[in-house]
């Protein structure tokens, strides 16, 4: 195996999920860097991969990473895998592969498994782009500022969500966001008790809260684009100039909704196209 360092997507449930090459690149390395050595070791077990780990998680990355280029500069093989899915991509992994090729070595990705794209490719919305998101801040202010920064993006957004946070956050969504949008709450993709739904986004808390099971599991949640805005009125464009002469977009395109009665985040998108200039 070449020396290098071998990033390797690994199954988000079902084991069956990995590929050859993964599989053959597991086998050929002499080391594999893993955020949890149990569960690395129960995929490893599973295909009757005897390859000694390491463990590389978000509270010893940098060390570990310096273990990494140590090794490589041995000439060692090393794969890297998160619990699940692709390292990097809302897990542990980044910093180890920028320090990995700041060091000069070669880093060959491995593609498979991605709990964003199976939720995407589920769920029917046929917007033409989508903005991976990942988690929201978990304190509540700090969250409803991202949702708000958000509500503007002409485009699809996908968010990775923990079951004790995923009512609040639904919810959220649902208030802040306009209720023409959908939602698709996907959970525990490829596992036992996989389940994907679709529904408009005002109807999402009140599902959720129907059943208990439903809040259980980890959850990929995909809300449709924006609805395409209608030209404003002479009058609203007027107050929304004049405070944005004065005020943040944010701050503009609330007092402007409070004053027009038109809706916030419509406002708020065409504050951002005011200060960005001619349209």
């Amino acid at each position: 195996m070449e020396n290098a360092l071998y990033v390797v997507a690994t199954p988000i449930g079902n084991l069956g999920d990995i590929s050859l090459r993964a599989l053959d690149t597991l086998r050929g390395v002499d080391l594999v860097a893993c955020e949890d050595t149990r569960h690395a070791r129960h995929l490893l077990d599973h295909h009757g991969i005897k390859v000694p780990t390491l463990a590389l998680h978000q509270h010893n990355e940098n060390e570990a990473a310096e273990k990494l280029v140590r090794l490589l500069g041995e000439g060692k093989s090393i794969a890297l895998v998160s619990d699940a899915g692709t390292p990097g991509v809302s897990d542990p992994g980044a910093r180890a592969v920028a320090a990995v090729r700041a060091a000069g070595f070669r880093v060959v990705p491995l593609p498979g498994a991605n709990a964003a794209i199976a939720a995407l490719s589920a769920a029917g919305l046929v917007d033409p782009r989508f903005l991976f998101v990942g988690f929201l801040p978990a304190k509540v202010g700090a969250r409803r500022t991202a949702i708000e920064e958000l509500a503007a993006v002409d485009a699809a957004l996908v968010f990775y969500e923990a079951p004790h946070r995923v009512t609040e956050t639904v919810a959220e969504l649902a208030e802040l966001l306009e209720p023409q949008r959908e939602i698709v709450i996907a959970r525990e993709l490829t596992k036992l008790f996989e389940q994907i739904e679709r529904m408009p986004l005002g109807a999402a808390t009140a599902w959720l809260a129907a059943d208990a099971n439903r809040q259980r599991g980890e959850f990929v949640l995909v809300v449709s684009a924006p609805p395409a805005r209608e030209g404003m009125d002479a009058e609203t464009e007027r107050v929304l100039a004049i405070l944005l002469a004065e005020l943040p977009v944010k701050q503009a395109a609330k007092l402007a909704a409070g004053i027009t009665g038109q809706p916030k985040n419509a406002l708020y998108t065409r504050a951002l196209e005011l200060k960005s200039g001619p349209v």
